[in-house]
C-alpha cells in the first residue's frame, strides 16, 4: 500500500529569527492563534510585527481594535520599531478597522457581521483582533456566556473557511479558567510573561500550544528592542557557518613560553579551560595571549568581555604588545561586549554564535564567569550552572575551545576552584594564586586537572611584566603552598618544630 500523502502546512515567518526556531519553523499558515499575558508584555508590537512581516499587496492583513487604543495612537508608537512599513499602511496593505463603538454597546452579532463583511472585502492572509478580551467580561457578566462560546465559534469557522491566519490579542492571566472557548478552538497559544524579582523586570514567552508542531518546550526570553519582538530560545540554535570542526588532537598554544609544557604541550583542540584567580593574578592577559596566539596561527577568535569596555580592554592589551585592533579589522576577531544588568545566558549564547558564525572562530574566552553572573537578571542566577553547561556545551559541541576565567576571592589559606560549583564543566583547570614568601605576595601557578591528558604537577612562580606573563622556576623546599601561606621544609625539620 503507498503511504499516505501527508497535507503540507506551511510556515510563516515572526518578524524574529528566535522565535521562529522554537516554533520550529513558524507559524502554521491559516491557523487560529492566541497572544496572551499580561499589560505591557508585548502582545500588540508581537501581532504587528508578524503582520508586517507576512503583509503584501498580492496578500494583505486586516488589524481589528475593539475597546483598545485608537489605532491613530497605536500607530504611533508602532512606527518607532523597524518592522513598520508605512507605506503599507498608506497602500492599503494593511488596514485598520476600530470596533470600539460595536463593543461597548455589547453588539456580538454587529462585530461578527462587520469582521466578516471587511474580510470579504479584503481577503486578507493576516487577520488580528486586538484586544480581543474585552469583548467578553460585558457579555459574562449579563449572563450572556452561551452567546460568547456561539460568537467564539463562530468566528474561528469563519476565519478558517476564509483562510487566514489570525491572532487573537487578549490580556489573559496564568490560571485562566482552562473551559474558556478561545483556548478551546485556538490552534496556538502564545504566552507571554514578565518576571519581576527586586528591581528587575525579565519578558518570557511559552509555547502553550501549537497544533502540527513539534514546538521548543520551555520559557523563553524575549526583550522588546529596536527591531521590535527578539526572542532568544532556550536551548541554541545550530551554528551555520559550519558544521563541527574535525578535531584531530592538536594541542594549541596560549602564546606564554613554558605554559604549554605545563598543560602537556598546550590546550587539547576542542576542550573547555577555566583559568582561576583572585584580582590581579592575570587571568586576563593569559586569556588574550590564548586568543591572540590563535589568530597569529589562522585561527580566528571571539572575545566576551563583562568587567570592562572594549576600549579600555583593547587599549590595556595594546599596551602589552597585543595589537587585537588589527586582527578586528582583518575580521578575525569579535570583541563582545555584554553588560546591562538584566542580562539572559540566552542572548549571550546567540550573540557569541553570531560572531562565531562572522569570523568563523575556532578559539573563544569569557572573560569573566563572574561579571557574567554579576550581569544576569536574578531570575536566570538561580539556573546559573545548567546555563553554563548548555553555554560551553553548544561551543565544545562543534569543536571549538573555549577559555573561561572566574575570580577566586577566597582567602589565603583556603582553596575554592570555582563559585557555584561550575569547575566539573571544564575539561582542563588552570590555578593561579597569591602566596606569601619572604615577607612579599608571588604569583604561583598550576595545572590542576586535564581530562584525558598528562599535564605537569609543578607549582610554578611568574610575574606580569610590560612584556607580558613571564613564567618563573619550580617552587621547591616548600609545604602548603597551594593555601597561600607556605612552610619551608628546612623549618619544619629542626629540631622542636611541628611536622604534618
Amino acid at each position: 500500500m503507498d503511504e499516505q500523502k501527508k497535507v503540507s502546512i506551511e510556515g510563516l515567518p515572526t518578524g524574529s529569527a528566535g522565535l521562529d526556531s522554537v516554533l520550529n519553523g513558524g507559524l502554521p499558515e491559516y491557523s487560529l492563534n492566541l497572544i496572551a499575558g499580561p499589560p505591557g508584555s508585548g502582545k500588540t508590537t508581537l501581532a504587528h510585527q508578524i503582520m508586517f512581516a507576512n503583509a503584501s499587496r498580492e496578500r494583505p492583513a486586516l488589524y481589528f481594535t475593539v475597546v483598545g487604543e485608537p489605532p491613530v495612537k497605536m500607530l504611533r508608537y508602532q512606527q518607532q520599531f523597524s518592522f513598520f512599513d508605512s507605506d503599507k499602511v498608506a497602500d492599503g496593505t494593511i488596514r485598520f478597522v476600530n470596533l470600539t463603538h460595536l463593543a461597548l454597546a455589547n453588539d456580538l452579532n454587529g462585530v461578527l457581521e462587520t469582521m466578516t463583511r471587511e474580510i470579504q472585502t479584503v481577503s486578507p492572509s493576516v487577520v488580528v483582533v486586538d484586544s480581543f478580551r474585552t469583548v467578553m467580561p460585558s457579555q459574562a457578566a449579563d449572563g450572556g456566556a452561551t452567546q460568547w462560546q456561539g460568537f467564539v465559534r463562530s468566528l474561528a469557522v469563519h476565519l478558517t473557511t476564509a483562510q487566514a491566519t489570525t491572532f487573537l490579542v487578549g490580556e489573559y492571566g496564568e490560571l485562566e479558567d482552562q473551559y474558556n472557548p478561545v483556548l478551546t478552538v485556538a490552534d496556538g497559544i502564545l504566552w507571554l510573561f514578565q518576571s519581576v524579582q527586586g528591581n528587575s523586570m525579565v519578558r518570557k514567552i511559552q509555547i502553550m500550544k501549537m497544533r502540527g508542531r513539534a514546538t521548543m518546550s520551555g520559557l523563553h526570553t524575549l526583550r522588546i528592542a529596536a527591531d521590535g519582538i527578539e526572542v532568544f530560545p532556550r536551548l541554541h540554535r545550530p551554528f551555520q557557518r559550519r558544521p563541527r570542526l574535525v578535531v584531530d588532537h592538536r594541542r594549541l598554544s596560549v602564546g606564554v613560553p613554558g605554559v604549554d609544557d605545563m598543560l602537556g604541550g598546550g590546550i587539547p583542540e576542542g576542550d573547555s579551560v577555566l583559568v582561576a584567580g583572585p584580582a590581579g593574578s592575570g587571568k586576563t592577559l593569559l586569556s588574550t595571549s590564548f586568543i591572540n596566539e590563535g589568530i597569529r596561527q589562522g585561527e580566528p577568535g571571539v572575545i566576551v568581555v563583562f568587567e570592562e569596555h572594549p576600549d579600555a580592554y583593547l587599549d590595556r592589551a595594546k599596551r602589552i604588545g597585543f595589537n587585537l585592533d588589527e586582527w578586528i579589522h582583518q575580521n578575525q576577531l569579535r570583541v563582545i561586549y555584554l553588560r546591562p544588568l538584566d542580562l539572559s545566558v540566552d542572548e549571550t549564547l546567540e550573540a557569541i554564535r553570531q560572531s562565531v558564525d562572522e569570523v568563523a572562530a575556532q578559539r573563544v574566552v569569557i572573560d569573566s564567569l563572574s561579571g557574567f553572573e554579576l550581569a544576569l537578571a536574578p531570575t536566570f542566577r538561580d539556573d546559573f550552572r545548567e546555563s553554563m553547561y548548555r553555554l560551553v556545551g553548544s561551543l565544545t559541541g562543534v569543536g571549538v575551545t573555549v577559555l573561561l576565567t572566574v575570580e577566586a576571592s577566597e582567602s589565603l589559606n583556603e582553596l575554592r576552584l570555582s563559585p557555584d560549583v561550575i569547575s566539573f564543566l571544564t575539561d582542563d583547570i588552570v590555578l593561579q594564586r597569591y602566596v606569601e614568601m619572604d615577607g612579599q605576595l608571588k604569583r604561583v601557578m598550576t595545572i590542576v586537572k586535564m581530562r584525558r591528558s598528562a599535564h605537569s604537577k609543578e607549582i610554578k612562580s611568574y610575574e606580569i611584566t610590560s612584556d607580558g606573563l613571564i613564567l618563573g622556576q619550580t617552587l621547591k623546599g616548600y609545604v602548603g603552598l597551594i593555601t597561600g601561606i607556605p612552610t619551608p621544609l628546612e623549618k619544619m625539620r629542626r629540631p622542636g618544630s611541628s611536622s604534618c
